[in-house]
């Protein structure tokens, strides 16, 4: 089932979310509608915070992303292929040069700035069936997870943005928050809710 996006401005997307255990209701068919909005709405990632659900858990496939005729074929091969779901994640290093990425983000249509980051990560995270694993991801795939990490925290890649640039888009923001935009895929704006 699609389930609607949370837009820009609501307060679920600014909290740090919870941990879950293997308890948690109904949890595979959770992680079935998150892949199927997250895949309804082109995305390559999607965290619960942005449908509505302050729980530490966000998946990633960057499938897309191999199409990419910059990437070397091994990258490509590497991209189409990484598909995996993060429960209770928790990054414990990142290393490396910060590099910049235009970056977007399905809470925020219609908005991609640079943001820099590093390019190597280790994580910690279970799997759905909550086993426990420790990896190593680099370049775009170590992007894909901290942005999604990111939304477990409570932080927004416009918020690693300069001042300047959070200025310039301002009216922007304004406009996702208040609904006053289109998106392709089903959103809920912080104005519907407050409406209820």
């Amino acid at each position: 089932m699609i389930l609607p996006i949370i837009a820009y401005g609501d307060p679920v997307l600014k909290k740090k979310a919870s941990d879950i255990d293997a308890s948690y209701p109904n949890l595979k068919e959770l992680i079935a509608n998150m892949y199927e909005t997250m895949y309804g709405a082109f995305g390559v990632g999607l965290a619960a915070p942005q449908i509505g659900l302050s729980i530490r858990l966000f998946l990633v496939d960057t499938e897309p992303f191999s199409d990419d005729e910059t990437y070397s074929e091994e990258e490509r091969d590497t991209l189409k292929n990484f598909k995996k779901t993060f429960i209770n994640a928790q990054i414990i290093e990142e290393s490396g040069e910060d590099w910049a990425f235009s970056e977007g983000c399905l809470s925020i249509p219609d908005v991609r700035e640079d943001v820099m980051r590093q390019p190597k990560i280790t994580i910690r995270y279970q799997d759905e069936d909550f086993n426990s694993h420790t990896e190593v991801y680099e370049g775009l795939i170590a992007r894909v997870i901290q942005h999604e990490y990111d939304h477990i925290e409570g932080v927004l890649f416009t918020d690693k943005l300069s001042s300047f640039k959070k200025r310039l888009l301002k009216g922007k923001l304004n406009n996702i928050s208040k609904g006053k935009i289109k998106a392709d895929y089903k959103m809920r704006y912080p104005a519907m809710s407050r409406k209820r």
